[in-house]
């Protein structure tokens, strides 16, 4: 359950990046060649947003689950926090 959660998360996250900066570059160049991050953009891709979303709402019900909270919960007590 621990990897769908990566999973759903890694989606969340670029869904996110794409609605908010065009092809989804966060970085670009400057006059002198130099790598610069762009400013978002509140949304750029609409239809992205509303996908990130749906990624989202899958990624909380993953950590709400209690067979996902009980399983991180042995797993902290085995080896500690690791964040």
């Amino acid at each position: 359950m621990d990897l769908a959660r990566k999973y759903l998360q890694m989606g969340w996250t670029r869904a996110l990046r794409y609605a908010k900066y065009p092809g989804g570059q966060k970085y670009e160049r400057d006059a002198d060649g130099d790598r610069v991050e762009r400013d978002p953009e509140q949304w750029y891709d609409e239809e992205k947003y509303e996908i990130s979303q749906v990624y989202r709402e899958y990624l909380d019900r993953v950590r709400e689950d209690e067979a996902y909270r009980e399983g991180k919960d042995r797993h902290r007590e085995r080896y500690g926090e690791i964040e």
